[in-house]
């Protein structure tokens, strides 16, 4: 598990660090593949207004999950980096519990499974139930890359803010991102 001085980091350097790096959640999960940055001056970012019920997780510590309902209809996990900073998990590669992540998706295309910050939580389970718990204790288990893999960056997905900040970041040639990098 990376320490809480690794999260307590500006959000675009833990997003790329992040990369490879094994997420578990109930034992079910892969390598982080794809991640994406929010830091609280970012006009895009669920803190940019400051605290809110909704976004308290995102102000607590460092090392623990900022769990939201995205229009109403997925979650999406992200991991709690410096006060106000997160990064969102927007795929992984599917590689323990596939039978569990295909049940829950209904689908056993492997790469349809958590390419996608929606598809990821269905997967795996993530729920609002999660939002604020450490990530260092069950049901999360989050262990370090042993070494950082060629790394791909573009623009964020999905926000009409600050739509220019290159601190959407993927792992080369991954096919489990949810969408290209160009």
């Amino acid at each position: 598990m990376p320490t809480d001085d690794f999260f307590a980091r500006p959000a675009p350097m833990v997003a790329c660090d992040l990369l490879n790096a094994r997420l578990l959640v109930g034992g079910v999960g892969g390598l982080i593949v794809e991640t994406e940055a929010y830091e609280p001056d970012d006009p895009a970012s669920h803190s940019f207004r400051g605290e809110t019920k909704r976004n308290r997780a995102m102000f607590g510590p460092p090392g623990h999950a900022y769990v939201y309902r995205s229009y109403g209809i997925h979650w999406c996990l992200n991991f709690v980096c410096r006060s106000g900073s997160a990064v969102l998990i927007r795929a992984i590669e599917p590689q323990v519990g596939l039978e569990a992540m295909r049940a829950r998706r209904q689908t056993d295309k492997v790469q349809l499974l958590c390419s996608g910050p929606g598809r990821l939580c269905q997967a795996l389970a993530v729920d609002g139930t999660m939002d604020g718990l450490a990530l260092d204790r069950s049901p999360f288990d989050v262990i370090p890359a042993s070494g950082l893999p060629v790394v791909v960056v573009g623009q964020r997905i999905g926000i009409t803010r600050a739509v220019d900040k290159p601190w959407r970041f993927g792992v080369a040639g991954s096919p489990f991102v949810s969408r290209r990098f160009t």
